[in-house]
Order: structure tokens, then C-alpha cells, then sequence
């Protein structure tokens, strides 16, 4: 486990804006739960109880499409020499639009970048936002560069959940897509005060996906693709999630020498309602101090955080000021991560 703090070079390392699109009109619940059948039996989970709309990518929206979309108010802030002029391009496609190539490359050639660092983001999943908010900080304070943009993409509800034999399936109907995207600097702004990060190994390969021939995702064959979740499968990532959370927020906390009923907006990620509901009590905070989109959004995977973060923003919820948190974990518990953010310095 990693747990250093925000220093380097400049002193302070700044989430200096954050943005967010929504593709298309929003989804009711009904297009999934309208459909006849539940051959999984878990629509009555905790875990499965559906928002009342979410949003789809159309058939020929792409993730750079999405983070162009994203990036625009960013643009329209700050200028658009300022964010061409970004040295760093971090980007984390939940759904990778083409095998073997990430989506970085081509957001890098539709925004006109030409960064010195561009990493493509694989893995932490949910809390994806954290591990490239620590790797921005890592590089920022380390090198000369002075600027990063952040790109969360996801774009899987509307082409796995939406699949004629998925569809029904009580998973199909809580996800959502969206994007969410940050610049960061080394100049004032909302300071990252810290980020706490763990790696659990143990928990790797516990989330699967699921084909009824047996094949592999990539051979030709009639199935569609799934996630693979059973009975224990779902009470593994229910007890994971309600403690790894909690705990790394907590961490975080302790070492900033904060307690946890001090924050003032904690944001997370959105997998359903009773992680949101367990995450606040155990962390000792009303409901108004947890923004979240879900009802209206879905889950929106590793895009939930920079998104619910905009939206916070731009509803108020979130002021100069404000101790902010992100928190969040991966998969089934297999990446957890938080970070505290000072917000304030006039970034909108």
C-alpha cells in the first residue's frame, strides 16, 4: 500500500476543474425490467434494485466521442491552448472501443494534444479516477510537467446491457453511461491534500464474465457476453464493498488528522443503493453530505466519480472551502482508493 502524501516539486498539486457528458436522453427502467423473464433470480437483491433511468451510448458513440464531449466545458473554462498544452493524458475506458488499442491515442489526436506522458489505464476499475488522480500527482511532482487531464469513459450499458438475451438480466438494468474528465495542475486551485490507495491481489480474478458455450469472449459463437455473477459471487463483493471503502476513507482521514463527520461532500463511486446507504453511516454522514446521481444515472462505473463530482458542482453541493473526498473500489474488491481535496481557488 501507497499512502504518500501530495508533495513535490511545486508544493501543491491541484484538481483545478472537472467536467462531465451524458450520452442521449435518459433510459426509463422499464426497458429493462418491461423485459419477460428472470432466469438469474436477482432482481430482488439489494445489489439489483434498478435506478429509475439511466443513459445510452447510440450505436456509433465511441469513448473519444464521449470525452470530447466531456473535455468541451473544460475548454470553454480555461481556454483551449491551456488544455492542448496539457502534459499529461490519462484515460481509462471501461468498455475499449477496439481490441489491443486504447482510447488514449485517438482523444489525444481529436483534442490536438501532444503530451509528453499518455497512459492508457486498465485496471481499478470503479475507483479508476483516484489511481490516475495519484498518478497525475506522482508524475506532476516528479517532472516538469505542470498540467494533466483525466478521462473516465464508460460506455457498456448501452452495448453489453442492452444485448437481446442480457437485457432482462436483473445486472442489465443498473448500469449507465457517461464520462467524466479532470484537469490538474501545479498551480492554485483545490489542493489534493492526500490519497490513499490498497491493492488486494487476493481479490483478483473474483470478477468473471459469463458465456453459456463456453467459449472465450473473443471466438466466434451465439452467447452474450455477461458478467458471471452468482449467489456467493454477489455476497463476496457486498461484503467487500461495505468494508474497503469505509476503511481506506478512514485511513485517509486519520492521516490527514481529519475525522470522518468532518466532510463536507463525499463522493463516490455508484454500484447501487446500499453500498451509498452503508458507505455514510459507517462513515458517520447524512445523506446530504453523500452526492451521488444514481436514481438518475445508473451505475456509472469508473466515469461515477469525476461525474457525481460536476454535478455536485454545479448544484451547489460543493462549495470554496469544502473537504472533499473520493472514494471508491474496483471490481470485487480488488482496487480500493480515496482522496481529499481542499476545493476551492476559484476553479469554475
Amino acid at each position: 500500500m501507497n499512502t504518500s502524501g501530495g508533495s513535490g516539486r511545486t508544493g501543491r498539486i491541484s484538481l483545478a476543474d472537472v467536467a462531465s457528458y451524458l450520452p442521449g436522453e435518459p433510459v426509463p427502467a422499464e426497458f429493462h425490467t418491461g423485459r419477460t423473464g428472470e432466469p438469474d433470480g436477482l432482481r430482488d437483491h439489494p445489489m439489483f434494485r434498478f435506478p429509475r433511468s439511466r443513459h445510452h451510448v447510440c450505436a456509433d458513440e465511441t469513448n473519444t466521442d464521449m470525452v470530447e464531449r466531456a473535455v468541451q466545458p473544460l475548454i470553454d473554462r480555461h481556454g483551449r491552448d491551456e488544455i492542448r498544452g496539457v502534459d499529461v493524458l490519462l484515460v481509462h475506458s471501461q468498455l475499449p472501443d477496439l481490441p489491443f488499442v486504447g482510447a488514449g491515442t485517438e482523444v489525444a489526436r481529436r483534442l490536438g494534444l501532444n503530451p509528453e506522458w499518455l497512459v492508457d489505464v486498465a485496471n481499478a476499475g470503479c475507483a479508476s479516477f483516484v489511481h490516475m488522480l495519484k498518478l497525475a500527482r506522482q508524475i506532476l511532482s516528479t517532472t516538469d510537467a505542470r498540467s494533466a487531464l483525466i478521462c473516465n469513459a464508460q460506455s457498456a450499458a448501452g452495448q453489453v446491457f442492452t444485448q437481446s438475451e442480457v437485457r432482462g438480466l436483473a445486472q442489465a438494468a443498473i448500469p449507465g453511461d457517461g464520462c467524466g474528465v479532470a484537469y490538474v495542475t501545479t498551480s492554485a486551485g483545490s489542493t489534493v491534500l492526500g490519497i490513499e490507495t490498497r491493492h488486494v491481489p487476493a481479490h483478483a480474478g473474483d470478477m468473471t464474465v459469463a458465456l453459456d458455450d463456453g467459449r472465450k469472449y473473443w471466438e466466434p459463437g451465439a452467447s452474450q457476453l455477461r458478467i458471471g455473477f452468482t449467489d456467493s459471487a454477489v455476497a463476496k463483493v457486498l461484503t467487500r464493498g461495505n468494508r474497503l471503502v469505509p476503511e481506506v476513507v478512514t485511513d485517509l482521514c486519520n492521516r490527514l488528522g481529519v475525522a470522518t463527520d468532518e466532510i463536507d461532500a463525499l463522493i463516490t463511486n455508484q454500484p447501487n443503493r446500499a453500498f451509498l446507504r452503508n458507505w455514510r453511516e459507517a462513515l458517520q454522514l447524512p445523506a446530504e453530505r453523500h452526492p451521488n446521481t444514481f436514481d438518475d444515472h445508473g451505475n456509472l462505473f469508473g466515469a461515477a466519480i469525476p461525474v457525481v463530482l460536476d454535478h455536485a458542482l454545479r448544484s451547489g453541493r460543493v462549495k470554496d472551502g469544502d473537504l472533499v473526498v473520493l472514494g471508491g473500489f474496483a471490481h470485487a474488491g480488488d482496487f480500493a482508493g480515496a482522496a481529499a481535496v481542499r476545493w476551492g481557488g476559484g476553479n469554475r
